[in-house]
C-alpha cells in the first residue's frame, strides 16, 4: 500500500468557492491535500449583503473550513497567510517564514475591493467582501439612524439619512435595493423621532445602464424595481471625489454619512508576488488549462485567474459559478494528469445571471429564459438556498426570510463594538460640518492595548471601525475637503 508521505502533495490557497470545491473533489484523489486560508471559515458572499442589511447574521453563510472538510481524510487545513510563491523550487512561502513544498498548487486566494489607484477614496467608502466589511455597513447604517434621532439640525439629520452606493453590478443593485427596504419598512418602525421621514438612498453608475451582462430588458425592470423603491438613480456619472463628508459626482456633492463601494474589484496582492504574467486587475493570465504558462503544476481559479475562453476577447467573470466550476476542473484535471492521461481545456457553462432588488422583486436570465418580479425572486432564494454549506444553515436561512417575508422584521439589528454612542456622534459632527467647512481632522486608530503600541492610519482601518483596545483620535491635519 502506498503510504501517505509519498503521496503527491497538492496545495490549494483559498477556501473560496473554488478552492474548498478543489479539495472536496480531490477526496477519493492518491494525494495530499493542504488547504490554507487566512480565515477559518468558507464564506457565501452572495449573501453578505444580507448581512449588511440585518436580515442574517455573519454565521448564517459563513461555515467553518475544518467543519466541512471534518470527514475527507486526505486532507488538513491551515489557518495562514502566504506571503508568496516559489515557482522554481515549487515552495509556498507563510507568514512568519515557513514554507511548504508542493507537487501542485491550487491558486483561489479570492479578490478584494478595488478604488482604481484612488487609494484615499478607502479612507471613507465600505466595501462589501468580507464579513467584517458587510457588519461595518450593519454598524454604520444602525449607527446614522441612531445619530439621526437625536439630531436637531434638519440639514445634518437629512445628509445622516442619505446612503450612497457607487457600482451599479449585482452587488450594488442588490445593496441600494436592500438598503431603501431596510430603511423605509424595517427601521422607520423603530425610531420615534424620524418617523416620516424616508432615507435617501442613491446608485451611481459609471456607464447608462445597470447590471451589464445582463439583456437590456432586464436592467430596465431593475431599474423601474429600484425607482420603486424609492432609490435615486444616476446614470452615466462618474465618480471624482469621496470625502468623510460624501460623494462628489463632478461639480456635485452628494451628502453622505455612508458610502458603499462596490464599483470594481481586483486580485489579492499574493498574485504580484507570484511571479506570472498579470492581466486587467492583477488577475494572473492562464492557458485554456487554466495553468500557468511554462508551469502545468500550477492552477489558478476563480477571481485571481485572467481566462479568456478561446474565440472570445472578455476574461470570466470573478463570480461563483466560475470559479466552483474552475475548482471542479482543477481537481480532474491534477487527478487525470497523475493517471497520465490528457485533459481537455476548461469550458465554462453559463448558467445565467439574477439579482434581487428586495422584498418580491428580482430579475433572472438562464439562457433565453427572462424572469422578472416575484417568479424571479424565487428562485433566486431558492437557487442560493441550495448552494450554501450545509443543511442545517440552510433550515435556518428559510426560516429567517419566511419570518421576515411575513413581519416585515429583521433581527439582526446590532450594533456591535466598543462606545457606540460615541461613534454615532462622530458621525452627527461630519454632517453638520460639511464638505466646505475645510474640517482640519483626520482620524487615525490607534493601539492601546498591552499587546500592541502601533498606530494605524485610517487608510488601512475605517475611522469609525475602532475595536476593544482601540481609541478614535481626532489630529489637525493641513488639508480638508475642497468644494
Amino acid at each position: 500500500m502506498t503510504q501517505a508521505k509519498e503521496l503527491p502533495h497538492v496545495v490549494v490557497i483559498g477556501g473560496g468557492f473554488g478552492g474548498l470545491e478543489a479539495a472536496k473533489r480531490l477526496a477519493d484523489a492518491p494525494v495530499r491535500v493542504t488547504l490554507l486560508d487566512r480565515s477559518n471559515h468558507h464564506l457565501f458572499q452572495p449573501l453578505l449583503y444580507q448581512v449588511a442589511m440585518a436580515g442574517l447574521s455573519p454565521a448564517d453563510i459563513a461555515a467553518p473550513i475544518r467543519a466541512v472538510l471534518k470527514h475527507q481524510q486526505n486532507c488538513r487545513v491551515l489557518l495562514a497567510e502566504v506571503t508568496r510563491v516559489s515557482l522554481g523550487s515549487r515552495e509556498v512561502h507563510l507568514d512568519p517564514g515557513d514554507t511548504l513544498s508542493y507537487d501542485y498548487l491550487v491558486i483561489a486566494a479570492g479578490a478584494k475591493t478595488n478604488f482604481f489607484g484612488n487609494s484615499a477614496w478607502a479612507r471613507h467608502a465600505l466595501g462589501l467582501k468580507s464579513l467584517d466589511d458587510a457588519v461595518e455597513i450593519r454598524r454604520r447604517v444602525l449607527l446614522s439612524f441612531e445619530a439621526a434621532e437625536r439630531e436637531a439640525d434638519p440639514d445634518a439629520r437629512r445628509r445622516l439619512l442619505t446612503f450612497v452606493v457607487i457600482g451599479g453590478g449585482p452587488t450594488g443593485v442588490e445593496l441600494a435595493g436592500g438598503l431603501a427596504e431596510f430603511g423605509r419598512v424595517v427601521l422607520a418602525a423603530d425610531f420615534r423621532e424620524i418617523a416620516g421621514q424616508s432615507p435617501r438612498v442613491i446608485l451611481v453608475e459609471a456607464t447608462d445602464r445597470l447590471l451589464p451582462g445582463m439583456s437590456d430588458r432586464s436592467a430596465e425592470r431593475a431599474a423601474s424595481q429600484l425607482q420603486d423603491l424609492g432609490v435615486e438613480l444616476r446614470l452615466g456619472e462618474r465618480v471624482t471625489d469621496i470625502t468623510e463628508h460624501g460623494v462628489r459626482l463632478g461639480d456635485e456633492w452628494l451628502r453622505s454619512s455612508t458610502v458603499v463601494w462596490s464599483a470594481g474589484v481586483c486580485a489579492r496582492g499574493l498574485a504580484a508576488r507570484v511571479g506570472a504574467e498579470a492581466g486587467p486587475g492583477g488577475r494572473l493570465v492562464v492557458e485554456p488549462s487554466c495553468t500557468l504558462k511554462d508551469h502545468p503544476e500550477v492552477l489558478v481559479i476563480g477571481d485571481m485567474a485572467h481566462f479568456v475562453p478561446p474565440g472570445s476577447e472578455r476574461a470570466l467573470p470573478g463570480v461563483a459559478p466560475v470559479a466552483m466550476q474552475q475548482g471542479r476542473y482543477a481537481a480532474r484535471y491534477i487527478t487525470r494528469r497523475l493517471a497520465g492521461k490528457e485533459t481537455p481545456a476548461f469550458e465554462y457553462t453559463d448558467k445565467g445571471m439574477m439579482a434581487t432588488i428586495g422584498r418580491s422583486r428580482a430579475v433572472a436570465e438562464s439562457g433565453r429564459l427572462r424572469m422578472t418580479g416575484f417568479v424571479a425572486w424565487i428562485a433566486w432564494l431558492f437557487i442560493h438556498v441550495l448552494y450554501l454549506v450545509g443543511s442545517r444553515r440552510r433550515l435556518i436561512v428559510l426560516f429567517q426570510w419566511t419570518w421576515s417575508y411575513f413581519t416585515y422584521k429583521r433581527g439582526a439589528r446590532l450594533i456591535t463594538g466598543e462606545r457606540a454612542w460615541e461613534r454615532a456622534q462622530l458621525l452627527a459632527r461630519q454632517a453638520e460640518q460639511g464638505p466646505h467647512s475645510g474640517s482640519p481632522y483626520e482620524v487615525r486608530v490607534t493601539d492601546v492595548s498591552p499587546t500592541g503600541a502601533s498606530e494605524r492610519a485610517a487608510a488601512s482601518s475605517h475611522p469609525l471601525s475602532a475595536e476593544p483596545g482601540e481609541v478614535v483620535i481626532h489630529e489637525a491635519t493641513t488639508t480638508g475637503p475642497s468644494a
